[in-house]
């Protein structure tokens, strides 16, 4: 292999990795962390009342729980993970083994030294990934890959390859486009932790090709994703170069190796989330006339707006979600109050997101007889992650309970 120099010359404009299948989503934990890290921000330091609402909580990342004290990815392969040529997973072409995706990443990289070299190989069901430490005299950095294959057309692959909201998750640089081929990518350039209580950077490139191969790299200025100081300014490959890793032909071959992934089962139909748009709405109508809205947006069952009552910006984010039942009994056991129409209610008054001094997040969180839920919450900040703008946010107490409380939703 020619090194970043051969892959910076094809710099994946015409990536087209025909052929076979592969394991259902890989490792892809980057982009994953992207859309818990827009799910999870909502929930701030009330994760343990409103994470059911709002979305599980990121704490891995971008190659998941594995991630370990002094390596990008601790996780290790297991055993005859690294023989080529089994076939305990098949399918179209001859196995890879984690050495030899260790080495193709290696490859793909610029002149350097490699240290904590971890991988897992093609057949190992949960994904072929490699990861370095890598120094190329500037300071170590942990530089990690991950493949797999998804539905190019399924829930939640467009979310993955947008550029997250910036309200939650603070970035430099992002871009999300078509290339020539079809194949639709991802570059970001952000922060390991949204509130940069460290100077830890992480970079991401994500790519996505018409028939579903994903290539997913990672990389940070410092040798390990979390727990070890900054070891230089910024991360060793640029937006070009991690373009170019992702996009390399030299992962083609071990994509085509790895099986479709599997059919989702068949679910039986739920409640349609509230749309966005209508959420937005109701809420807008409910605020008080001096809470003038500055910023809004909505998703399905979740939104969002920044008010200003001319006392400084403050966030304020909803979640309007049916068929919560599950949930009642944590909410019963956080002291709830039962309303006459027997809606459960529970309210909190703590702090923000961790490493945000005065930052603070009041929560009122209720659930209807018929598991109906609404969760609402107000920073007195413009956005989870920057410091304080004001005091205590711009809504009371009473006043997000009665948003919360609004007959309104049932609509």
């Amino acid at each position: 292999m020619g090194g970043l120099g051969e892959a910076l010359r094809i710099t994946g404009e015409t990536f087209n990795a025909t052929g076979g299948p592969l394991v259902d989503g890989g490792m892809a934990r980057g982009r994953r962390r992207l859309r818990r890290r827009r799910a999870a921000t909502v929930t701030g330091s009330f994760a343990a009342l409103a994470a059911v609402g709002f979305g599980a909580s990121y704490a891995a990342g971008a190659f998941g729980a594995e991630a370990g004290h002094g390596s990008p990815m601790a996780a290790q392969p297991e055993p005859g993970s690294t023989t080529r040529g089994k076939t305990s997973t098949p399918g179209e072409g001859p196995q890879f083994s984690a050495s030899h995706l260790i080495k193709t990443l290696e490859g793909l990289l610029p002149e350097g030294k490699f240290s904590s070299e971890s991988g897992r190989g093609t057949e190992d069901r949960t994904g072929p990934v490699a990861s370095v430490v890598f120094d190329d005299g500037k300071g170590k950095a942990a530089i990690g890959v991950s493949l797999g294959r998804v539905d190019p057309e399924g829930t939640g692959v467009a979310e993955q390859l947008a550029c997250p909201e910036k309200i939650y998750t603070p970035y430099d640089s992002c871009s999300s486009k078509t290339l020539a081929d079809g194949s639709r990518l991802l570059l970001l350039q952000g922060y390991e932790y949204p509130d940069k209580r460290a100077d830890t950077k992480w970079w991401h490139a994500y790519v996505v090709t018409p028939e579903g191969y994903t290539v997913d790299a990672s990389e940070w200025n410092a040798p390990a994703e979390k727990d070890e100081s900054v070891s230089r300014d910024e991360p060793p490959l640029s937006t070009a170069q991690l373009k170019a890793l992702v996009t390399s032909k030299e992962w083609r071959p071990i994509l085509r190796a790895l099986p479709k992934p599997q059919d989702e089962p068949v679910q039986q139909p739920v409640p349609q989330a509230a749309s966005g748009d209508n959420i937005l709405k109701n809420l807008t109508s409910l605020l008080p006339k001096s809470a003038k809205v500055t910023t809004r947006h909505g998703d399905d069952g979740f939104a969002y707006v920044v008010v200003n009552d001319g006392k400084g910006a403050s966030l304020v984010q909803i979640n309007v979600q049916p068929n919560m039942s599950d949930v009642e009994g944590e909410l019963s056991g956080s002291g709830a109050q039962t309303l006459p129409d027997g809606t459960k209610v529970v309210t909190h008054q703590g702090s923000g997101d961790k490493g945000v001094p005065g930052v603070v997040m009041w929560t009122v969180d209720t659930i209807r007889k018929d598991g109906f839920r609404v969760v609402i919450s107000a920073f007195n900040s413009g956005a989870q992650n920057t410091a304080a703008t004001r005091t205590m946010p711009a809504l009371t107490m009473t006043q997000l309970k009665a948003i919360a409380t609004s007959g309104k939703w049932r609509g």
